[in-house]
Order: structure tokens, then C-alpha cells, then sequence
């Protein structure tokens, strides 16, 4: 048999409906960065699991407020709060006014996140806390809050069997380098190591963390990546199952996650990538 007899054939993959079990009934979930792309589908992928759910945000309180009507529409309830990540006292606010509204919460979704890119002998101090401040600082802030809720709460067993779930949202890039992105693939790598070493120290309280690595989604944040033919191609050439990944892709591994099913899963990291982790330079031998 010849080589190109033999080579793998790429095809166009065609996207699955979206599928939500309903198995976090009574279980609040505050999802922060929730008034767009991820955040969004995750919020109401929650919802059509059952949850309530906080949509936070820190800009386009009218978006924010559309997801929260969209989870009331759909039979849940829901609260809007806006609250930078970045800030602890914006964070205890937040935890505050969600705990008082629906009694307590069950589920964290560490999701908020940005980018300020630049070549590294040009990032600025300023660049770089940004970056570090809300994506690393503000799931530590988040995630340190929702543990002393599950804490004081423990078990409700007829909600669920675990205390309290935690998410964290990491990329690819907690793996994968990134030039001229310094600042995010470090707070990527940060985010993976203190959702473990959050994972070892909470197991004992019945308390589970794991992460979401997503690799090329389709967000308005990344739109010049996929927007034209010739762009999404070049994407494609990175991605060894053939298709961009969809918003409700990594929410339905953040529902899973986030429910009984996953009970024995804490301090791992679920890749919602297409393969993209698998370094596909390498599939012809490199």
C-alpha cells in the first residue's frame, strides 16, 4: 500500500446537538465572565442542567442580564452581579449577595479571563498584572471564597454526595507555549497547578476542583482566527479532529464535571480541545 493510500483523510466534522441531563437540580452555580462566549454557554448549559445560577460580569451589564433572562425563560432562577475578579473585595461582595439570594452555592465556574498580548521585550509590568490579576488571582480569590461556603455548608446529600465543585477554566496553553503571549500562558499554567494543589488540600472536606483546558473555540474574543475561509483553515492545520469547537463543547464538560457522574474526578484536567494538546506538527514525524 502506497503512503497516500494510507494517510489519514481530513474531513469537515459535523457539530453535535447539545445534550444536558438535568442532575444539578438545587445546586446554585456562580459562573464568572458569564455575560459572553464560554461564560455564556456555560451558564445556560448549567441552568439546563437544573441549576440557578449567578452571571457575573464586570462589563455590558445588558448582556449579562440577557443570560440571566435566558435561565429565567428557560424555568431557572437567576441574579446578575457584577464584581472584577481581580478584586477581593468586589469577590466577598459578590459571594455575599449570591450566598444571600439563594441560600447558599454548590458549584463554582472559575471562567473570567483576558488577554493582553504583546513580544515579551515589549510587555509592560502593567500587561502582565493585568493578565495574572483576573486570570490566576481571580480564580484564586473566587475559588478561596467558594470553599469557605462549601465549608460551612458540608454535605447536603440529598443535592448532591460532594460539599462543593469547583471549575477552573485553564486552555491549552497551560501545556502548549505561546509566544507573544507571555503573560497568558503563564496565568494558564498557574491556574493549573492551583486548581491541583487546591483539589489535594479539599478532598478530605468532600470538596472537588477540576480544570477545563478548551483549545480553539469559536468566540467573538478570537474572531479573526476563524471568521474567513483562509483563516479557519490555517486554525484546522492545528486541530486533528477537523472542526472548531463550539462554546456548549466546553459546557457540557463543565456540567459533567460538575455533577455526581464525576464524583471520583477531582484535581484533573478535562482538554475540550479537538487534539489540539496532541502537538499535530508531529503526526507526519515531525
Amino acid at each position: 500500500m502506497d503512503e497516500a493510500a494510507s494517510a489519514p483523510i481530513a474531513i469537515s466534522r459535523d457539530h453535535p446537538a447539545s445534550r444536558y441531563p438535568l442532575v444539578l437540580k438545587g445546586q446554585p452555580a456562580l459562573v464568572t465572565g458569564a455575560n459572553s462566549g464560554i461564560g455564556k454557554a456555560v451558564a445556560l448549559g448549567l441552568a439546563a442542567s437544573g441549576a440557578d445560577v449567578v452571571v457575573n460580569y464586570v462589563v455590558d451589564p445588558a448582556a449579562a442580564e440577557e443570560v440571566a433572562h435566558s435561565v429565567e425563560t428557560s424555568g431557572g432562577r437567576a441574579i446578575a452581579i457584577r464584581a472584577d475578579v481581580s478584586d477581593e473585595e468586589q469577590v466577598r461582595s459578590m459571594f455575599a449577595q449570591a450566598i444571600e439570594h439563594f441560600g447558599t452555592l454548590h458549584i463554582l465556574v472559575n471562567n473570567a479571563g483576558l488577554q493582553r498580548d504583546a513580544a515579551f521585550h515589549e510587555l509592560t509590568l502593567e500587561q502582565w498584572n493585568k493578565v495574572i490579576g483576573v486570570n490566576l488571582t481571580g480564580q484564586f480569590l473566587c475559588a478561596r471564597e467558594a470553599v469557605r461556603e462549601f465549608m460551612r455548608r458540608g454535605v447536603v446529600s440529598e443535592v448532591s454526595v460532594a460539599a462543593g465543585k469547583l471549575v477552573f477554566m485553564s486552555s491549552v496553553h497551560q501545556e502548549i507555549p505561546w509566544a507573544g503571549h507571555v503573560n497568558y500562558a503563564s496565568s494558564k499554567g498557574g491556574v493549573m497547578q492551583l486548581m491541583r494543589s487546591v483539589a489535594q488540600e479539599v478532598a478530605p472536606l468532600a470538596i472537588r476542583a477540576n480544570g477545563v483546558a478548551p483549545g480553539a473555540i469559536r468566540t467573538p474574543i478570537n474572531r479573526p482566527a476563524w471568521e474567513t475561509a483562509e483563516a479557519l483553515g490555517g486554525l484546522m492545520s492545528l486541530v486533528p479532529y477537523k472542526r472548531i469547537g463550539e462554546p456548549h463543547d466546553v459546557a457540557q464538560a463543565v456540567a459533567w464535571l460538575a455533577s455526581d457522574a464525576a464524583d471520583y474526578v477531582t484535581g484533573a484536567t478535562l482538554f475540550v480541545d479537538g487534539g489540539m494538546s496532541l502537538y499535530p506538527g508531529f503526526a507526519s514525524g515531525g
